[in-house]
């Protein structure tokens, strides 16, 4: 098999919407280019990038999982496998993992399994039978592990049951170039955002993992002591009605926004004067870096990888879970100081800059399926060449 043949790869993902892993297979796909030969397969279905990449010429198969323990699933990987003769399998989230490693089990089997933990759930607890099954079994179905920040890492160890000795370390990254600092007033002005205006964002499903509650309640402290303040929340999802009516029972509807899914999110990001995000679970946020990577303050919970992005005092300040109170007193002192807002915007993006660049995180997962599929062909043979945005 020859170096410059693309490695004919399947992602499995529960589908292709709109959210961080999902998008990081997507710009694997884009600056891969033809090193790859992908095929998409998602556990439940398509969704809105699925569709997005279908127009686009990439094959991406709905599976349709049943409720509950769907074993059917395996063979149904198993096949989608054997018919494309992928030599590759990578696996984003523990439940696209469990079914691919029942898949590769199967006689006749021939792909390698490679699995990338991202978020964790609320609370994040795992049974006694679970893990054996993890330590035993299906750990030695993969070939490589991966975790996108140090917390992912080491819950795959001390939760899941994972060989801590084996998982890597591959860090989130974002397109840097495309957060440009622009020029806030006109922005601002093509977004039809009022211009002298304080607006902080935040940009996530509107799903309870992300505690948007603790956010909005925050923010009617900010909106009674700061009447120039306003709230932007970019996402949809579950909680939009429920955040709603909070917004007007707190009497604070007139200023708080919903923008609803957007595909100007640099845009708002840069029109913006401070980012915040209340979740109660995180691994290494997009959404946070893009903030960062747009010179924006970060206001986050200290929960799972939030501590390794943002930097207490440096880049961001950090609140405890749950706590409006905490969260409010850190907008208050970042929207009362523009300097401060200022300090530590610039602060993080540097830190991008350095440590969290797109390209770099796309170059590791090229190297690793590389390293795991063609383990025959020397690491340094040279890279096919890859497709710039």
């Amino acid at each position: 098999m020859g170096v410059d043949e693309p490695i004919r790869i399947g992602f499995v993902l529960h589908s292709m919407g709109v959210a961080g892993a999902e998008v990081l297979v997507a710009e694997i796909l884009e600056r891969g280019g033809a090193a790859l030969a992908p095929t998409i397969l998602c556990l439940d279905e398509v969704g809105e990038l699925g569709r997005e990449l279908g127009a686009r010429g990439v094959e991406v198969v709905a599976l349709g999982r049943r409720p509950g323990l769907d074993l059917r699933l395996a063979g149904s990987i198993f096949r989608a496998c054997r018919q494309r003769d992928l030599e590759l399998l990578h696996a984003h989230q523990y439940t696209p993992f469990f079914y691919s490693a029942l898949a590769r089990m199967r006689p006749g089997a021939r792909f390698e399994l490679i699995l990338t933990e991202h978020g964790r759930h609320y609370p994040d607890a795992v049974s006694s039978r679970r893990r054996w099954i993890n330590r035993w079994l299906l750990d030695r179905q993969a070939q490589a592990i991966t975790g996108c920040s140090e917390f992912s890492r080491e819950s795959l160890a001390a939760v899941d049951g994972f060989s801590r000795r084996r998982i890597e370390l591959i860090p989130n990254g974002v397109d840097v170039e495309r957060y440009a600092t622009g020029e806030r007033s006109a922005l601002r002005r093509r977004l039809d955002l009022p211009p002298d205006r304080t607006l902080i964002v935040c940009v996530a499903r509107l799903h309870p993992v992300k505690d948007h509650d603790t956010l909005v309640r925050a923010f009617a402290r900010v909106a009674a002591e700061r009447p120039e303040t306003d709230l932007l929340l970019v996402g949809d999802g579950p909680r939009r009605e429920a955040l709603t009516r909070l917004a007007s029972e707190l009497a604070i509807d007139d200023r708080v926004s919903f923008l609803g899914v957007r595909h100007d999110v640099p845009e708002l990001l840069q029109a913006a004067d401070l980012f915040c995000m209340t979740s109660l679970s995180e691994a290494a946020s997009l959404t946070v870096l893009e903030a960062m990577a747009a010179g924006l303050p970060i206001v986050v919970t200290a929960v799972g990888g939030n501590p390794e992005l943002v930097e207490e005092g440096r880049n961001g300040l950090l609140a405890p879970r749950g706590d409006h109170e905490a969260v409010a007193g850190a907008l208050l002192r970042l929207a009362s100081s523009p300097e401060e807002r200022a300090r530590m915007g610039a602060e993080g993006r540097r830190r991008v800059e350095s440590s969290y660049r797109l390209d770099q995180t796309v170059d590791a997962y090229l190297e690793l399926f590389r390293r795991v599929a063609r383990p025959a062909i020397q690491r340094e043979a040279p890279t096919p060449p890859r497709r710039n945005k």
